[in-house]
């Protein structure tokens, strides 16, 4: 086998690994091993590949399951997508919550939550943004699942932003969308190096804090 393939070969694994690591944190609390394994499975897949290309077949492979014995785990692939999209939310929401209830000031709970969403964003192993940004190539009826989710998880910046002195003149719902939307896509033109994601939240928040208060 030629090194570069080799290479590639082993580089793959790695990041399998570190992918499953990932996403046996996230179901720590299911209810049986076997469980746990399918749905470790179908997270890395479905990071790795994206919703369209994973096939419930190629979950089955991975785990040693077919036929009816996976389906006793699985519904459907749009169920079990669903279902592993809203428990990484829920595992980020209670990450950011953790981090913004050791802080009173507005302006440092609103640095705390930017720190840790950007710590999650950035994060090259974690599987979390990766399904959080397939949302286009779910089917309709799934995507309305998963807005209705992010709805609530998002709840926590509307709260944050509610509590911030801010200018009369601003909108909140603007700024907090602004701020959201920044945030969100950071990860197109981030890349390792100068600054770090704790660094970049921390100017976020100062540009956002800047003429922002209320005079």
């Amino acid at each position: 086998m030629p090194r570069k393939t080799a290479a590639r070969k082993t580089a793959a694994k790695g990041e399998e690994r570190r992918q499953n690591r990932f996403a046996s944190e996230l179901f720590q609390g299911e209810l049986s091993p076997r469980h746990r394994d399918v749905l470790e499975a179908a997270a890395s897949l479905f990071a790795e590949r994206g919703y369209a290309a994973t096939s419930v077949r190629e979950i089955g492979e991975r785990v040693g399951l077919l036929g009816g014995s996976l389906y006793h785990y699985i519904k459907s692939k749009e169920a079990l997508f669903v279902r592993i999209h809203d428990i990484a939310l829920e595992v980020a929401g209670d990450r950011i919550r953790a981090a913004v209830e050791v802080q009173t000031d507005p302006w440092d709970r609103l640095e705390a939550a930017c720190v840790t969403m950007l710590e999650i964003q950035l994060d090259p192993h974690s599987i979390t943004m990766p399904l959080m940004n397939d949302l286009q190539a779910v089917p309709a009826e799934v995507r309305e699942q998963l807005i209705a989710r992010r709805d609530s998880f998002e709840k926590i910046f509307s709260d944050l932003v509610a509590d911030l002195p801010l200018s009369p003149q601003i909108d909140r719902s603007v700024y907090r969308l602004l701020l959201l939307t920044l945030l969100n896509n950071t990860s197109s033109w981030y890349r390792e190096g100068r600054l770090s994601p704790k660094e970049i939240a921390r100017q976020i928040v100062f540009i956002f804090h800047q003429r922002a208060e209320y005079n």
